[in-house]
């Protein structure tokens, strides 16, 4: 980075830097918070989860405008460069990314509320549950990953969205065969779609962070080429030995 001016300018710009890794943190806390809340209303059928969840998520856009500012405080006044330039650029995606994993959130609390006001007998089939289990540790292990650095946890957080998308292939066959044998279950099984569907985006979500998180350690974008990108590189460690 361009040098601050002074020590004290040094020390300014570290703990600016630290505050705003301290935000992007408690929001990833939160927005976890609010998936792990969402999916304990769907399987407990509890409205009163799912009313916490809708209201827990202004917290998380309220978050998103203070990470925002932050980065772009630090951009505009100390002109970093390098890592903490990546870092800053990242973390306002990552908010950004954070913000849409609430919405999800509270998109799968609307599914628990609309289930529990029809009554719905229908159980969520057991991969949903381990679709929010699997999603839910991406999110911890991407953020994890970038506020670290560690590409190799960012690019293991990208390989586990393959299971994520099993499983909700999974979901949508074991729902179409209830839909087909009986007709009662069309609209409580279309809401457990979507209850799919929002925990697939949310592993997608996590994914971009672990992408991210590489792009901060070694400054290369794995975005839409992993596989390509992964193959380059193990040729690249053969060719090393």
């Amino acid at each position: 980075m361009s040098p601050p001016d002074g020590p004290s300018g040094f020390r300014h710009f570290h703990e600016q830097l630290d505050t705003l890794k301290d935000r992007l943190m408690t929001m990833s806390e939160r927005a976890e918070g609010l998936v792990d809340l969402a999916v304990d209303a769907l399987l407990k059928h509890d409205a009163d989860r799912a009313d916490a969840v809708i209201a827990g998520d202004r917290e998380v856009d309220t978050l998103e405008l203070e990470v925002e500012q932050l980065a772009v405080g630090l951009l505009a006044l100390q002109q970093p460069m390098a890592r903490d330039l990546r870092f800053i650029i990242s973390a306002i995606k990552i908010s950004s990314d954070l913000e849409r994993v609430g919405d999800h959130a509270v998109n799968i609390a609307q599914c628990a509320l609309r289930l529990v006001a029809m009554r719905s007998v229908i159980m969520p089939a057991p991969e949903i549950e381990d679709m929010a289990r699997r999603a839910r540790q991406m999110l911890s292990d991407a953020l994890d990953a970038f506020i670290r650095a560690d590409s190799a946890l960012g690019r293991e957080v990208v390989k586990a969205d393959d299971h994520v998308d099993a499983l909700q292939n999974s979901v949508f066959r074991i729902l179409l065969t209830h839909m087909m044998s009986d007709a009662r279950t069309i609209t409580p099984s279309l809401e457990l779609l979507l209850v799919g569907r929002n925990l697939e985006r949310i592993a997608d979500l996590a994914t971009n962070i672990g992408e991210d998180a590489v792009f901060l350690a070694e400054g290369k974008q794995i975005k839409h080429r992993y596989e390509e990108y992964e193959k380059e590189r193990a040729a690249s460690e053969v060719a090393s030995r």
